[in-house]
């Protein structure tokens, strides 16, 4: 009875202490005032350039530099030199030809018949003060009021033919002899006043008498008719894309005032910014974040840019911030002090101790990064639940795996998975299959990893991405090497509670501070279709059910047991038993946890659908998130919300540095070098963790540099490309008794080139390349492994069939 009575004490004082915490954060949520602001985070910067001494009927920009048209010359202004430079023509061409830009600084040329047609395009390039030509294929048709956009290395043309009639065309910019390829025209016979590419959409305003039509094209959906332009457009160049989302446009309004008005092509919302001082003149082109405008009854010169807020974090969000890394810290500390080091079973597999529910917690956080936190937001943000089919599917895979594939990886006692290779095949097979794996976890995830919060630090604190990279790294790299196996699922094991604290907050937070509360999120939700899970669709170039069920056959099924991430967690359980529990716990959060993290992209978008002046048109998709963290949070609730962040990407890095360092100890280490100890082996993977986590900052360094729209897509894709060799090697091993180690050395082979091939002609969406992969590298693997003779070793306890099992007394 006493003992009983003691056992629920800690379960009552547990429920006792969670009502007081969602008493304490419904007070907070009634007592935070509204974030709903109605000033723009957005700003306009204006500045005065030297007039260039001509008559300027048009501006335009080639090789970074504004170009200034008159009927008879045209001048270049050079940044450097600080005047107007005479540009030299290519023979044949005048000023006076119908020059565009088709994007900023992408210049053609379009000679205008007498008619006022072209049909002849050329692509202009500045190289110092001289403009080159190149030929492009003839347009099909002479076409009137002709405009031009180009956006992810496509080239589309908006014109009238001679008819009236509305023509609509694209190809491929880096193939010169690609032909144009007709694509159905906007709805009517109105000329398109403007033509915008953003997101691989098209955006095309035709004139009206008080407010510009507005259309827009999506692969998926074709030609859909939005709300009317609050206003008209100025002029033809008064469109640009703007960011990863935004289209901004000068407007002028019925009294004749012209305004900057930012669109949001995920939304559909419109946002006017701040008015300029002078206006805006007619004679416009794309110029920096925003325009540069001749002013011809002044002969002046003028730019205005889009700028941006930094948000400085105040002392209690640093607080907060300083307590969680200080805590990592300690535990790896903690750990480096308990342990003494003489056993590699206790850095790398925690001495086989631990709980089956810390590991499937464990389990969860690894699978669980910085991309969930910031990507998946903005992936739902911009789309749906789609992806979210993933994670159910997944729980029906897990399945499989805990009944079937871990039970017999459990029994092999390894400490690197990729044993299993060397004792199936050869061992030259386990290093290639171990160097992979390698490879794949630094390129595919750390680095991404890693770069995603530096993202989010940088745009809520101003703090340069690269010093956010490297102080997250190294973070990661010390308390990890510090407390081996043991610190790390532990930490993981706190930073599950960090990061589903933050993510919960934040769904609520959003949620209350809508005009609608609840029934707006829905309401705005269900009308947008931005819950929708299941496309059943038969278009490999989607994410559709059955690609999800391929993926996750190959992706879970067929790859955890070469995942030395994850499998370095069950193999760190007490039994077999355990082990088996242990994917149970990881299953039974995954769902959950998905629709947490879904739950906020949507969120957001309801919430900047009635709020977009709240958005920063300069910021990529993926920041989204982080914007709102900053931008809307109050005190200490945004310092929450990013040690949520840091725990969901350093749970990750941590796994992923430990579980490289072990890969790298065990199977070159301890292969390789002469009369290798435990005691040298745990030591060169507390250097090779600091290594790989060296390596990894280095490449989220190079990440930093580049304008990448989604780094989920990223990362999908580098793990298919480098992953499914040696997934393809572990899955002839436990499901055939045929293939031998030359036939799985070929097929490893085949994959990767074959792989290679499918990805750079773009054939299918980025999601069946792991799928793709794996199946090469069984099925041309099994097929080798016939023109080799039958493995000569037994096959006992490494397959999965009946004659191959071992029995209990064994």
């Amino acid at each position: 009875m006493t003992s009983r009575t003691r056992s629920r004490v800690p379960a009552f004082a547990g429920w006792s202490s969670l009502l007081r915490c969602v008493s304490l954060l419904t007070l907070l949520f009634v007592l935070l005032p509204a974030s709903a602001r109605a000033e723009s985070l957005a700003g306009l910067q204006q500045a005065t350039l030297p007039a260039p001494p001509l008559s300027v009927t048009a501006l335009r920009t080639a090789n970074g530099r504004l170009l200034a048209f008159s009927d008879t010359a045209v001048l270049a202004w050079s940044p450097t030199a600080k005047r107007w430079q005479t540009v030299v023509l290519p023979d044949g061409a005048t000023a006076r030809d119908g020059w565009q830009n088709a994007a900023i600084d992408r210049l053609y040329r379009l000679p205008i018949a007498t008619d006022g047609g072209a049909q002849v395009l050329e692509a202009a390039d500045l190289a110092g003060e001289r403009l080159s030509l190149r030929a492009l294929p003839a347009l099909p048709a002479t076409l009137h009021g002709v405009r031009l956009a180009e956006h992810a290395g496509t080239l589309y043309v908006a014109g009238l033919d001679a008819a009236g009639q509305p023509h609509l065309l694209r190809r491929t910019v880096a193939q010169a002899t690609s032909a144009w390829e007709p694509m159905a025209p906007w709805p009517g016979a109105a000329a398109a006043g403007t033509l915008v590419a953003q997101r691989g959409e098209l955006i095309v305003t035709t004139p009206a008498p008080s407010r510009d039509a507005l259309w827009r094209w999506s692969a998926d959906a074709g030609w859909q008719a939005l709300d009317p332009v609050p206003g008209k457009v100025l002029a033809a160049e008064a469109a640009r894309a703007t960011g990863q989302a935004h289209v901004l446009y000068v407007l002028q309004s019925a009294g004749g005032a012209s305004r900057l008005a930012t669109f949001h092509t995920i939304t559909r919302a419109w946002a006017d910014l701040p008015g300029p001082e002078q206006g805006v003149p007619t004679t416009l082109t794309a110029w920096g974040t925003g325009f540069a405008g001749w002013n011809a009854q002044e002969a002046s010169l003028g730019t205005v840019e889009l700028t941006a807020r930094t948000y400085l974090l105040k002392w209690l969000d640093w607080l907060v911030i300083v307590v969680y890394l200080a805590a990592m810290v300690g535990i790896g500390l903690y750990f480096y002090m308990q342990e003494k080091r003489a056993s590699t079973a206790d850095f790398f597999v925690g001495g086989r101790s631990i709980p089956f529910w810390a590991a499937g917690v464990s389990l969860y956080a690894t699978n669980t990064s910085s991309i969930s936190f910031i990507a998946i937001p903005a992936k739902a943000f911009e789309t749906n639940w789609q992806y979210l089919t993933n994670n159910l599917i997944a729980v029906l895979g897990l399945v499989f795996v805990a009944i079937w594939i871990v039970p017999l990886l459990r029994r092999l006692d390894l400490m690197s998975v990729f044993s299993y290779l060397e004792t199936r095949f050869h061992p030259v097979i386990r290093m290639l299959a171990s160097a992979l794996c390698i490879a794949m976890q630094i390129g595919s995830r750390m680095s991404v990893i890693l770069f995603l919060p530096a993202l989010a630090i940088a745009t809520i604190t101003g703090v340069d991405v690269v010093w956010s990279i490297l102080i997250m790294g190294v973070f990661t790299i010390l308390y990890t090497t510090l407390g081996g196996m043991k610190a790390v699922i532990w930490t993981d094991f706190v930073q599950v509670f960090v990061m589903f604290g933050g993510a919960i907050f934040a769904i609520g937070f959003i949620v209350y501070h809508l005009n609608g509360g609840v029934p707006e999120f829905l309401d705005v939700a269900m009308a947008e279709n931005k819950t929708q899970l299941f496309d059943f669709s038969f278009d490999l170039t989607k994410a559709t059910v059955w690609g999800f069920i391929f993926l996750v056959v190959f992706d879970v099924v067929l790859t955890f047991p070469k995942d030395q991430v994850l499998m370095q967690r069950v193999l760190s359980t007490k039994s077999d038993k355990e082990a088996g529990r242990s994917i149970w716990t990881f299953a039974a959060i995954m769902i959950p946890g998905g629709f947490f993290f879904y739950a906020i992209g949507t969120a957001l978008y309801v919430y900047y659908q009635s709020h977009p002046e709240r958005m920063n048109p300069l910021l990529p998709i993926d920041a989204t998130f982080p914007l709102f963290i900053a931008a809307e949070l109050p005190m200490g609730v945004t310092g929450l919300i990013i040690a949520g962040i840091f725990a969901a990407a350093m749970s990750t890095l941590s796994s992923i540095i430990n579980s490289v360092s072990t890969l790298v100890s065990v199977d070159f280490y301890e292969k390789l070098a002469k009369n290798p100890t435990p005691k040298k082996s745990v030591f060169f993977a507390e250097v090779m963790g600091v290594v790989v986590g060296l390596v990894g900052i280095g490449i989220a360094l190079v990440l930093s540099r580049y304008d990448i729209h989604s780094l989920f897509d990223v990362s999908i894709e580098l793990a298919g490309l480098l992953g499914g060799g040696f997934a393809g090697a572990y899955t002839l091993g436990m499901f055939t008794r045929r293939a031998n180690s030359q036939g799985v050395a070929i097929g490893i082979g085949a994959s990767i080139v074959l792989t290679l091939l499918i990805w750079s002609m773009d054939l299918v969406h980025p999601y069946f390349y792991l799928a793709i992969s794996i199946l090469i590298c069984i099925v041309v693997g099994y097929a080798a492994s016939w023109l080799f003779p039958p493995p000569a070793r037994s096959l006992r306890g490494l397959t999965i069939h009946r004659q191959d099992a071992v029995t209990g007394a064994e």
